[in-house]
């Protein structure tokens, strides 16, 4: 079965394969949405789930028992607030200490506060680069360097098209998911050189190390149901696709990133967006 293979497979409601048992994923809001779509992806090839969230502590523990149950594999959910670095590097501590190990970091959780330039205050603007930007910058570097040890790894970012475009209202989020591209690059280059300079870079039977992001355009989730019909209809009018993207899509192609096959693939940006900017 090839990489493609692996992530092609809608029905990831259930256990479906073992590509990925014994690997641990750390999904950032991975307790709904685009995140929990990621999550059922990776633990029906039999990855062990470790999903962040910031506030819900039950419905936190109902997606923890109900996935357990669903897919016969260890979940976990980690609270914390990805604004904070003490916090970013806490909840990497918290997964490593419960698996033993982290193989798959999802950089999912975002924030949105929407104001145009002239109204923004600096407060709206931190508060989502913190959590957007920063936040990932801290994960990562609490992953990499427990990755880097070990000699294998995966980084998945999911930016935005928004990062790629631009959006009225939106210059704090779209300058966070921007910014994610040049660390992105930044980081894919530095984990090569890691591997390299401790002789793990050529490793024939290692599956390498590698940091990618991905941009999901306008995709069905409880983010957009306060969107006005006039609003939606002006937003499909600009996806030449026609409609809005399932969080399923997005989450296979993190799927794809993360799999083993997918070694060769480092530091790119993939778009899974309908067309929107291309």
């Amino acid at each position: 079965m090839g990489v493609m293979d692996l992530t092609q497979d809608d029905n990831v409601s259930k256990r479906t394969g073992n590509k990925l048992a014994g690997r641990v994923a750390y999904v950032t809001g991975g307790t709904r949405g685009i995140g929990a779509s990621i999550c059922r992806s990776l633990a029906s090839q039999g990855a062990i789930i470790a999903a962040g969230y910031t506030g819900n502590e039950k419905a936190a523990g109902e997606f923890r028992d109900t996935f357990t149950a669903t897919y016969d594999t260890s979940v976990s959910v980690h609270k914390g607030n990805l604004g904070e670095p003490a916090d970013c590097r806490r909840t990497i501590d918290e997964v490593i200490e419960m698996h033993g190990r982290l193989d798959i970091l999802v950089n999912n959780a975002g924030i949105t506060c929407d104001k145009t330039v002239l109204k923004m205050m600096d407060d709206d603007w931190f508060s989502v680069l913190n959590v957007n930007l920063s936040g990932v910058f801290f994960l990562s570097q609490a992953a990499l360097r427990h990755m880097a040890e070990r000699g294998s790894g995966r980084i998945v970012n999911v930016s935005s098209v928004i990062g790629e475009m631009g959006n009225i209202g939106q210059a704090n989020y779209a300058a966070s998911k921007s910014g994610l591209f040049g660390l992105t690059k930044t980081l894919a280059r530095e984990a090569a050189s890691l591997l390299a300079r401790s002789g793990k870079l050529t490793d024939p039977d290692g599956i390498g190390l590698t940091i990618n992001t991905i941009t999901p355009g306008f995709v069905s989730t409880e983010m957009l149901e306060h969107i006005p019909e006039k609003v939606m209809q002006k937003i499909l009018s600009q996806i030449p696709l026609g409609r809005l993207g399932k969080p399923e899509e997005v989450a296979r192609v993190v799927h794809f990133l993360a799999a083993d096959a997918s070694s060769y693939i480092t530091g790119q940006v993939w778009g899974v967006n309908g067309g929107m900017d291309m």
